[in-house]
């Protein structure tokens, strides 16, 4: 899938890949899509339920070798 901006969250511990989730998606116009990498486990949960109370639409989840990639719609 294509995305316009890549946030490589990798690494970081919740709450920081909500809060650069949000940075990021703050930046970008609507219907632009944000890519995110993350490894902390709770992000499947944080990022898909802060994209859905956001109005934002997450395209695609999936998982890599331990790294969660999400595709997430601005609204």
């Amino acid at each position: 899938m294509k995305s316009d901006q890549l946030l490589d969250a990798k690494g970081l511990a919740c709450p920081m890949p909500i809060v650069r989730t949000k940075k990021a998606m703050d930046a970008l116009e609507s219907e632009q899509v944000l890519e995110v990498h993350a490894t902390d486990k709770g992000a499947k949960s944080d990022l898909t339920a802060w994209a859905k109370a956001g109005g934002h639409t997450l395209l695609e989840m999936n998982e890599d070798n331990g790294v969660f990639v999400f595709f997430i719609q601005k609204k």
